[in-house]
């Protein structure tokens, strides 16, 4: 369930990506040019809480940048100690469910940067419910060196076989490195989900 209310902090920018730092260094860049930016434009960072892999990158770097940066993260991650030691905030949560349901009441929009199952999961999950109307706030990925290419023919499959319409598909913005999408980033927030 994520609130109607937009929640009393500040809305930041929801950014889900890796806890691994993946083959490639340049996902490692990528996430931590984006943690730069986001701390120097001021935009305050939501994310997952972990201190390892595109996560810890992430938040390192807006942290170096004099950014503000939340964690969200479930306590028995925090029990394993894989929760960042020096974020701003860290919200400790129950279950995955709650997490996902309390970074998306902070943010005023989602980036996901390269990742896994759970990073597929968590934009796949606002997509449908920006599909549904259930919040109209952006949604960006960045494609770095072409990580969701095969993403992408996925989801032009999926309108070219009439389980989802263009209009549908171009709620995702797709966008190659992180200086376009300091371009395009909100400073507020166009509304918050209904509940689901």
């Amino acid at each position: 369930m994520i609130s109607p209310q937009p929640h009393p902090t500040q809305l930041g920018i929801c950014v889900y990506c890796a806890s691994r730092a993946g083959r490639d260094p340049a996902y490692i860049k990528t996430a931590r040019l984006l943690g730069a930016g986001l701390g120097h434009a001021s935009h305050p960072i939501v994310y997952g809480g972990g201190s390892v892999g595109l996560m810890g990158a992430l938040a390192d770097a807006a942290l170096a940048a004099g950014g503000t940066v939340t964690g969200v993260i479930p306590r028995e991650m925090v029990e394993r100690e894989w929760a960042h030691p020096a974020l701003s905030e860290l919200l400790i949560v129950n279950d995955m469910h709650q997490r996902k349901a309390a970074m998306a009441a902070r943010a005023r929009a989602f980036v996901a940067l390269p990742g896994g199952f759970g990073t597929l999961e968590e934009m796949a999950e606002m997509l449908s419910w920006a599909q549904l109307q259930f919040h109209s706030r952006p949604l960006y990925l960045i494609n770095t060196c072409g990580y969701f290419d095969a993403l992408l023919a996925f989801l032009d499959h999926c309108v070219s076989e009439e389980f989802a319409t263009p209009t549908h598909r171009s709620l995702l913005k797709v966008l190659p490195n992180v200086e376009d999408l300091l371009t395009q980033l909100p400073s507020t927030s166009p509304n918050t989900p209904t509940q689901t």
